[in-house]
């Protein structure tokens, strides 16, 4: 299958996908910041996510990935739907130390344990320190998959009730394939409690 029509499959089945939205800093202090729906939790012990920042159209890494291999550091956003304009115009290729934070109008703020500052747009922000890359695939559209450990969580007290994050005030968007996302909230949302423990499986 070729690499175009692969992608538009994956894209389509693997739906919908959290979008990460990293903000890191090249060695010279260049910002950067950008917008990956291949996007996972890993473990709790310790903290951990992971996100694949595709090589691009040329085969080169893209800037995110290019400033995590030389520092170590990067902050992942938690997108809402409030966001999406201005996330999407993050999307864009700019070239190599081209500021999107200017571009879109996101507003950064200190980090607290790295040096990449957070969008204060976001309601959920963690900051992370680079664990491994792997990589899978050589050249356009390969995968690089960044594993960091999250040092700490910026949670704004307006997704908030009774100290934990309030799913329904969140207002999370999410990628699908081709231009379409989706939006979980309000009527989208439900509810579906774990089944009890079963004790004994029966024989057979």
């Amino acid at each position: 299958m070729p690499v175009a029509e692969a992608y538009g499959v994956m894209a389509s089945c693997i739906a919908p996908r959290p979008i990460a939205f990293v903000s890191t800093l090249s060695p010279d202090g260049k910002p950067n910041l950008a917008p990956f729906s291949y996007f996972m939790a890993g473990g709790s012990n310790p903290p951990s996510l992971a996100f694949s920042p595709t090589p691009d159209r040329t085969g080169q890494p893209k800037d995110t990935l290019r400033n995590i291999e030389e520092t170590g550091e990067f902050v992942v956003h938690i997108v809402t739907y409030e966001m999406r304009e201005k996330m999407n115009i993050t999307s864009s290729e700019f070239p190599y130390g081209v500021s999107e934070w200017e571009h879109s109008g996101f507003t950064p703020v200190l980090s607290t344990h790295v040096k990449p500052p957070r969008a204060a747009e976001s309601p959920i922000a963690l900051e992370c320190k680079l664990f491994k890359i792997i990589e899978h695939g050589e050249g356009f559209a390969s995968a690089r998959y960044v594993i960091g450990e999250i040092l700490t969580a910026h949670i704004a007290q307006e997704v908030m009730t009774d100290g934990e994050i309030d799913t329904e005030k969140v207002d999370y968007l999410a990628r699908l394939g081709g231009n379409y996302y989706a939006r979980a909230h309000s009527e989208a949302l439900f509810e579906l409690a774990r089944p009890p423990k079963v004790q004994k499986y029966p024989e057979g």
